[in-house]
């Protein structure tokens, strides 16, 4: 096989597209890399217009020892436009240069490049290091609201019930809206600029996805003003605030559902879904969660289409949302022969941009969230499937607790980094580049294990949040990482943030987070740059973060293995400068050889 660094290359970053938001009829420039080990007779791009291929050749545009630069201009003929490139290789025979690869066979076009003139994220999404909070876990502010029948107080410092059975639904921690906001320096300290709360709704359980209503925010989280408290608070200090929505399902409690079991004949019966009527269907057969049917005029005006929409109302003020991530966005609109998910999504989004178009849609997808992404909907993803599945699974310690691998009935399989590497080119290739760097990389959630737990040490804890900040896409932190709380289930992860118990806290690990996000910050290339891999083996990754102004080197090892040694004219650099972590590099007869002695993620610039 030809070394990683010996490849042809091409990615949807600046170095390669001349213009990543094109409209409709632009010209848009592309480029590929080639080594010049990589001998060519000629390249071509390949594109799809209406459903047809079209060649057209490329050009030399510049060339020295090292490598040539390719360049072939691409129409914008279609809404989003597939391609890829052919290699005429001197040896013989030909290659498909493609986002999921490197091919000697033809493959199908879903693994094309895509280049979309549909809206991109907002601007400052890639920009952004995000925190997630679960209200009734992160920070009490002795809000003296009345418990209501449903719940049960407990202590902060006792851990969480697993509710299978529903019997920790009710128990409540007493965190609130006011809580977070006194607690608002840490997560600016520790370099977050975006705040994504789970659900603030009044509900009758502490998880609150199973909303009595959209139209305020429980008593029990201080209520409405508590939230536009919070958001003058946030947004004073520069930063964002995102809500979570469930479009899938509302409560058994909610005031729809309520007046549809009452009256078959209501508008409201029509927004639900029914075997006969009053037997209804749920998500995931739980009876709490009735399923909301859109195909109901009623249910998109209320909860989308309309001008006084649950939607838009919260992005209005004084909340002023920035956002929203929607909860299973993969099964909204969808059951049996219904499938109005793509429809949803958009009408979400258009709905969102009439009264702020730089607001962030984001979705709730567990595996293959690919089909869900053509780029005129969903924005982005919770990245599970092509990040947060393959990183557990090159991190996870043998001795592990966790008894299933995220809805598997199997432990986490133990796999190379050459698994991890395939699996993040194969969800990267079938979405858009900007979609990409959107994307939310998460190392865990309110609904997972912690990594701690899943890896089973502080310092291949801190690789994989390495990686979370230095791969494409959004970093995304659950409250409580960054101190090294444990946790094997979800509900044992939702444990509260030991305020005041410092010495719980993992103050190293919190000293790299701050570092990590000041790394990112600081570098354009770890926001917006290509993704180039270098080498790749059992133990260890080394690969490129380039734009147009700099050039980061990473290297991310899982455990101690064997130092990496690269060409240095493959590189393009004579020198290297270290940014992050234990540097230990060294340059001598044209190579750079970077020892990998223990489990540590480094940085080095490139001169």
């Amino acid at each position: 096989m030809t070394p990683l660094l010996h490849q042809p290359h091409h990615d949807g970053s600046a170095l390669y597209v001349e213009n990543p938001h094109p409209a409709l009829g632009d010209s848009v420039t592309l480029r590929v890399r080639v080594p010049a080990a990589y001998e060519l007779h000629g390249l071509c791009v390949r594109s799809l217009r209406d459903g047809e291929p079209r060649i057209d050749r490329a050009t030399i545009e510049r060339a020295d020892a090292h490598e040539r630069w390719w360049r072939v201009p691409l129409l914008v003929h279609n809404p989003v436009m597939h391609y890829r490139f052919l290699l005429d290789r001197v040896d013989g025979g030909y290659t498909w240069l493609t986002a999921g690869g490197l091919f000697d066979r033809d493959v199908t076009d879903d693994h094309d490049f895509r280049l979309s003139t549909h809206a991109p994220p907002p601007a400052w999404v890639a920009d952004s290091v995000v925190y997630e909070v679960f209200p009734d876990r992160f920070a009490r502010s002795g809000n003296t609201a009345p418990l209501p029948d449903w719940a049960t107080a407990r202590d902060w410092y006792d851990d969480p019930v697993e509710y299978r059975d529903l019997a920790g639904l009710g128990h409540v921690y007493g965190g609130d809206l006011a809580g977070i906001e006194q607690h608002l320096d840490h997560i600016e300290q520790l370099g977050c600029t975006t705040i994504y709360l789970t659900p603030f709704f009044e509900a009758p359980s502490n998880h609150r996805y199973n909303a009595r209503s959209f139209g305020h925010v429980d008593p029990l989280l201080g209520g409405d003003e508590a939230l536009s408290s919070l958001s003058r608070a946030v947004h004073d200090r520069g930063m964002r605030l995102l809500g979570d929505l469930t479009t899938n399902h509302t409560g058994d409690e909610h005031e729809w559902f309520r007046a549809a079991v009452a009256d078959p004949d209501a508008p409201e019966a029509a927004m639900y879904y029914w075997r006969e009527h009053p037997d209804y269907v749920a998500w995931q057969g739980v009876p709490t969660l009735p399923k909301l049917n859109w195909s109901s005029a009623e249910l998109a005006a209320r909860l989308v289409t309309g001008p006084d929409s649950v939607v838009a109302h919260w992005l209005r003020e004084p909340f002023r949302l920035d956002g929203w991530r929607v909860d299973v966005a993969n099964m909204t609109g969808r059951y049996r022969g219904d499938d109005r998910a793509l429809q949803v999504a958009r009408d979400i989004r258009q709905a969102m941009a009439e009264v702020d178009p730089d607001t962030l849609l984001v979705a709730e997808h567990g595996h293959d969230h690919t089909p869900d992404l053509p780029g005129d909907g969903w924005h982005s993803v919770m990245n599970y499937g092509g990040f947060l599945k393959p990183l557990w699974q090159w991190l996870v310690d043998e001795q592990t607790p966790v008894a299933d691998f995220l809805g598997l009935p199997v432990r986490i399989p133990r796999r190379g980094g050459e698994q991890l590497v395939a699996a993040i080119a194969d969800f990267g290739a079938r979405v858009g580049w900007p979609a990409r760097l959107a994307n939310f990389n998460l190392i865990d959630s309110h609904d997972t294990a912690r990594l701690r737990t899943v890896c089973g040490s502080a310092e291949r804890h801190l690789v994989g949040a390495g990686l979370m900040f230095t791969l494409p896409g959004t970093p995304m932190i659950f409250a409580g990482d960054e101190i090294g709380l444990t946790g094997v289930t979800g509900e044992d992860s939702r444990r509260p943030f030991p305020w005041n118990r410092p010495e719980r806290w993992d103050h190293d690990l919190l000293a790299g987070y701050r570092e990590l996000a000041r790394l990112r910050h600081r570098h354009p290339a770890l926001r917006e740059g290509g993704l180039r891999w270098a080498q790749v083996d059992a133990d260890g990754l080394v690969f490129l973060r380039e734009s147009p102004t700099e050039r980061l080197l990473v290297s991310a090892c899982r455990a101690a293995t064997e130092p990496a040694v690269l060409p240095l004219a493959a590189l393009g650099a004579s020198r290297c400068t270290a940014r992050y972590g234990p540097a230990a590099a060294v340059i001598a007869d044209g190579t750079l050889t970077l020892r990998r002695d223990r489990a540590a993620l480094t940085v080095w610039s490139l001169d």
